[in-house]
């Protein structure tokens, strides 16, 4: 049965959606970006709906300031209440053990902020690694294509032709040129070394966030990290898992996780 709930956090109001089930081990989905707790798509609705129908009770909730929920939204990096908040308000619901499931920056906030919330495993879907103006795509993500379009002959012959924008390349050589900061992604790997609770990473292998995130997790601040959290990679471009064949995949390794 779905019904909705109200979370108390600091003073303010979560807007919150129970998907209830027998079980006790929960399903606590965290929204990224500005997206409500429905999912693009309706994803996370539909997500939420297939799991509990074998079982499993999830919560989805929107952060303050977003959606229904009262506040000043003031963006994932300060979402560490609002997890804190919602994991109480779903064992106060009888769930004794928690996984916490999000996509982009919903997956650093729980990267981040698990610990205080007693969450007791992640799944990081595309998590946001790399700290950039908002304006243009990663660099890795960036030097992904270059590469993709470099190995296409037709891409040659429209340059020979003419047909490329050279202020546009030039512009993204000059990106490529650039360092990458790294300090999101310093801390998110702090806060997975400092954790006991497993994890799990989902990659959507073709989107620029998650191609940023494998650039990012290939570097030194990961050693310590990258031998007990396993890489899980879909042939896919969907960011958010939209596509039936993606969102089939993504239901399959929540499942897993479950398990």
């Amino acid at each position: 049965m779905r019904r909705l709930i109200e979370v108390a956090c600091e003073g303010e109001t979560l807007a919150a959606t129970l998907d209830a089930a027998a079980g006790t081990t929960g399903l606590l989905i965290v929204s990224g970006g500005n997206e409500l707790r429905i999912g693009a798509h309706r994803g996370m609705a539909l997500l939420a709906q297939a799991i509990a129908a074998a079982g499993t009770p999830v919560l989805r909730y929107d952060r303050r300031g977003i959606g229904d929920s009262t506040g000043t939204n003031r963006g994932y990096a300060a979402g560490a209440a609002d997890l804190a908040a919602a994991a109480a308000a779903f064992r106060a619901q009888g769930v004794t053990r928690i996984l916490g499931f999000g996509n982009c920056d919903a997956a650093t906030t729980l990267a981040l902020f698990h610990h205080a919330a007693g969450i007791d495993r992640l799944l990081l879907a595309n998590p946001w690694l790399v700290e950039s103006d908002g304006n243009t795509p990663p660099a890795a993500a960036v030097r992904a294509r270059y590469a993709e379009r470099l190995a296409d002959p037709r891409q040659w012959l429209r340059l020979l032709r003419g047909q490329v924008d050279v202020r546009k390349l030039a512009g993204g050589l000059r990106r490529l040129a650039q360092p990458t900061p790294t300090g999101l992604a310093e801390r998110v790997a702090a806060a997975l070394a400092a954790s006991e609770v497993p994890a799990t990473l989902l990659l959507a292998r073709r989107d620029n966030t998650a191609i940023a995130c494998a650039e990012a997790w290939r570097g030194r601040a990961f050693d310590t990290v990258r031998g007990r959290v396993p890489v899980l990679e879909h042939d896919s471009a969907s960011h958010s898992f939209a596509h039936a064949a993606d969102a089939a995949w993504l239901r399959d390794r929540v499942r897993d996780a479950l398990a």
